[in-house]
């Protein structure tokens, strides 16, 4: 293999190509450590967590039951996904590569890309489910017995927060650190050939992160817009009420869907921006781009612990949040100030000393590089700080649009849905325009050399992956305070300011999600960009050993941004329609599914009155059993989009076509997350303002229109917002991986139309299909005997 051949020395000229010194390699080692040290802090993190009580009998019988729920489902989502992932192992190995060591590592490295990327989801969810219940435990202390000491209630808040939070960032602590010792054992192995093999890894954890967050967000959305409707608005009783037969479904998906799937997400980002900057690395810095991507996401790691630990409550504080705000700017101040330092030991001050570099306008470019990596690393922190309080601005219960969305509840669902549209609509605009200058920010840096301009893009990315730690500690504590209150108020054994504590915590909590969808959204678009640079160098490279020009009339290169070509303009818009027809079918899938759930519960609240006076017990396992089972069958359908879409616009229309295809799907994907992310966020909170007593309290129309509002948003929020993360990614690594058969076959001497054209329909075929299936699935919305038999059937056979 390369990575174990001898490596030269480092006064190599600049140039040879890049290769793996032995300076170098050293340092890739010690972060390969600092990346261990990560998941040693992980566990010393469960165990803190894992001492805390876990309450009454009765909260432990319902913590058990979603732990069953949300083992089965994802037990279940990875046997098929494993299916799946065998299948693209053998397909990689078809693809052109230099050597076979570099097919064999590719689908190597794509297997443990896939398997790291499960597994940070699977341990998400894994310790959520036993957290929650020590939460609402933690919580239960500010309501003692009677003949019980009463206990200070702000240090009840703050041991529960704490617990959530430490969950969190475990899950955070498993993002980082499997993913760089990921991506450093692949440099220490393959060392100048480890951007190739690193296509698989990062293919592998995109592949299954996607999976996993559109399949755990049907799940999820499902029980929950089921759970609200029926039970809320029909029968008018609280949320997490034991009587609704959703509730157990419901608290299982935000497990599966927002802390094994969101961990997975954020996993995938991770990796996928070490994957493009280490591509980009290699052509821009050469021997020192093979090493310092990797160390600036290492300071993150330090920084990341230090930022999981300084969120500590103050009896100052004005809520939760002000204590993991603390925590997140802590973090990132720190990590700006490591890399400062790292840049100007480890760099040198000219271009011209970086050895290992072969592009000349890099070499005779005057400046200094460290001041290029600093800013770049800088803009990419920035880009983090300010992009949390954006969308705090515009999904907070104490911010006025989440308020403005609050008061069009006086006048019914209708206007709530209507503002929070709107809302969406503006943030995006907002939130798009400050992912676009960071990203022309760091592209000015790399003056007149493109790949220079965009190896400092992928820069900026890993900068905003040294907050991800803590980002993804944000995240979990989310799901985790929501599935506490649920554990609390179906237990019935937390009352009074014990409860309220909860409900604070909760609040915090739905704000943490909309915050880290918002930063992820960055991450997706700079990751995107970086790897669209990856995808030109494919390109170029690829070009030229097929012995093509690379510029003139016709020539592939000169092709590849010019959209007055038809096949061009044609592939820009294929890329941006890729990611309406992916959000409808996700959105899609939810209504089917909770359609389901509505009519089982309906059912069960016909069938056995019993539930409503507690003489009988509702059939909690039949809603998961349906939820699963339209989980697993929906999730496909939009998985097939996003691998075959690009596969056919390029064996179709060309590699020019297939670059303009991915700046049409970076375009749209950017402003339909956020898009879907904040509308979905302020319904949630809007209804949270009218449960609080504003616009009329609980049981009031009001109440009613907001909780319609946020139905709405739930398959926004967290099915089809997120999951758009995941998919800018995979189009981009698979066009990466595809380009140069699409090259091969259609320019030079391998050049074949018929081999273009059988690809093209194949993959056409699975698209129509997969598309045309989905679309005959019925919805289960009516109350007749036929719907009944729809709901039973899909139960029994999950059952069975």
């Amino acid at each position: 293999m390369a990575g174990l051949s001898t490596t030269p020395s480092v006064h190599s000229t600049n140039l040879a190509a890049a290769v793996l010194t032995d300076h170098n390699r050293t340092l890739v080692a010690v972060v390969a450590v600092v990346a261990l040290a990560a998941l040693v802090v992980a566990a010393i993190l469960v165990r803190q967590v894992l001492a805390a009580g876990e309450g009454t009998d009765s909260m432990k019988r319902i913590a058990e039951a979603v732990q069953e729920g949300a083992k089965a489902y994802l037990a279940r989502q990875l046997r098929t996904l494993g299916a799946f992932a065998v299948v693209v192992f053998f397909l990689l190995m078809l693809l052109p590569a230099d050597d076979w060591n570099q097919r064999a590592g590719r689908s190597v490295f794509f297997l443990i890309g896939a398997v790291f990327s499960a597994a940070t989801g699977y341990i998400g969810m894994w310790l959520a489910v036993r957290s929650n219940v020590r939460v609402a435990a933690a919580a239960r202390e500010a309501t003692p017995a009677p003949g019980e000491t009463e206990k200070d209630l702000t240090t009840v808040s703050h041991t529960a927060m704490k617990i959530a939070f430490r969950t969190g960032g475990v899950v955070g602590m498993f993002t980082v650190g499997l993913g760089l010792l990921g991506a450093s054992c692949v440099v220490l192995v393959y060392a100048a050939d480890a951007p190739k093999v690193l296509e698989g890894f990062g293919l592998g954890a995109a592949l299954i992160a996607m999976f996993m967050r559109v399949g755990g967000g049907i799940f999820t959305k499902a029980a929950d817009v089921g759970a609200d409707l029926v039970g809320k608005v029909e029968q008018g009783i609280p949320e997490d009420d034991p009587r609704n037969a959703a509730t157990i479904a419901d608290n299982v998906g935000d497990n599966v869907g927002d802390c094994a799937g969101m961990a997975a997400d954020l996993f995938e980002s991770y990796a996928v921006t070490l994957v493009a900057a280490l591509i980009l690395g290699k052509v821009a810095f050469g021997n020192s781009g093979l090493a310092f991507p990797l160390l600036v996401p290492a300071i993150g790691v330090v920084t990341a612990m230090i930022g999981i630990f300084a969120v500590a409550p103050r009896r100052a504080d004005r809520s939760g949040m002000s204590a993991i705000n603390r925590g997140f700017f802590i973090s990132a101040v720190i990590s700006l100030v490591l890399v400062a330092v790292a840049v100007f030991v480890y760099l040198p001050s000219s271009y011209s000393a970086l050895h290992g570099v072969t592009d000349a306008a890099i070499r005779g470019k005057d400046g200094d590089p460290r001041m290029l990596a600093l800013v770049a690393v800088a803009i990419g922190i920035l880009l983090a700080a300010v992009i949390q309080q954006l969308t705090g601005y515009f999904t907070e219960t104490t911010r006025r649009p989440v308020r403005d969305v609050g008061k069009t509840s006086l006048t019914g669902p209708a206007t709530v849905v209507l503002s929070g549209i709107s809302l969406g609509l503006e943030s995006a605009v907002y939130t798009a325009l400050l992912i676009g200058l960071s990203v022309y920010g760091a592209f000015l840096l790399g003056g007149t050399s493109i790949m220079l301009a965009l190896f400092a893009v992928a820069l900026a990315g890993t900068g905003l992956l040294t907050t991800v730690g803590v980002i993804v500690a944000m995240d979990t504590f989310g799901p985790v305070s929501d599935n506490a209150q649920g554990i609390a108020e179906m237990s019935g054994d937390v009352e009074g300011a014990g409860a309220q504590v909860l409900t604070n915590l909760d609040a915090v909590g739905n704000t943490t999600k909309a915050i880290t969808k918002g930063i992820a959204i960055a991450t997706a678009v700079l990751a995107a960009s970086a790897l669209f640079g990856s995808f030109r160098d494919a390109i170029t490279t690829n070009v030229q050993n097929v012995g093509e020009k690379l510029t003139g009339p016709g020539s592939p290169l000169s092709l590849s941004l010019d959209i007055s070509q038809p096949n061009n303009l044609v592939g820009l818009v294929a890329g941006a329609a890729v990611v309406f027809l992916f959000s409808g079918l996700a959105i899609n899938a939810v209504s089917r599914s909770a359609g389901s759930v509505v009519f089982e519960v309906r059912r069960q609240f016909r069938e056995h009155p019993g539930i409503m006076d507690y003489t009988e017990k509702p059939e909690y396992g039949r809603v998961v059993d349906i939820c699963t089972k339209d989980a697993l069958r929906e999730l496909a359908t939009p998985g097939l989009l996003a691998v075959m879409a690009p596969i056919f616009v390029g064996f179709t229309l060309g590699v020019g076509a297939l670059g303009s295809y991915l700046a049409g799907a970076i375009g749209a994907g950017t402003l339909m997350a956020v898009f879907l992310a904040n509308s979905g966020g302020a319904w949630d909170n809007a209804k949270k303002l009218v449960e609080d007593g504003h616009h009329g309290g609980k049981g009031s129309d009001a109440h009613a229109a907001t909780v319609i509002g946020d139905t709405v948003g739930d398959p926004f929020k967290d099915t089809a917002g997120p999951a758009i993360n995941p998919l800018l990614k995979v189009m981009n690594l698979v066009s990466l991986l595809i380009a140069p058969a699409v090259i091969k076959f259609s320019y030079g001497a391998d050049k074949n139309i018929g081999v273009r054209i059988l690809i093209s329909a194949l993959s056409l075929a699975v698209i129509v299909i997969a598309v045309y299936v989905s679309k005959r699935r019925g919805i289960a919305v009516g109350d007749d005997a036929s719907a009944e038999r729809v709901a039973n059937s899909a139960s029994t056979a999950v059952a069975s």
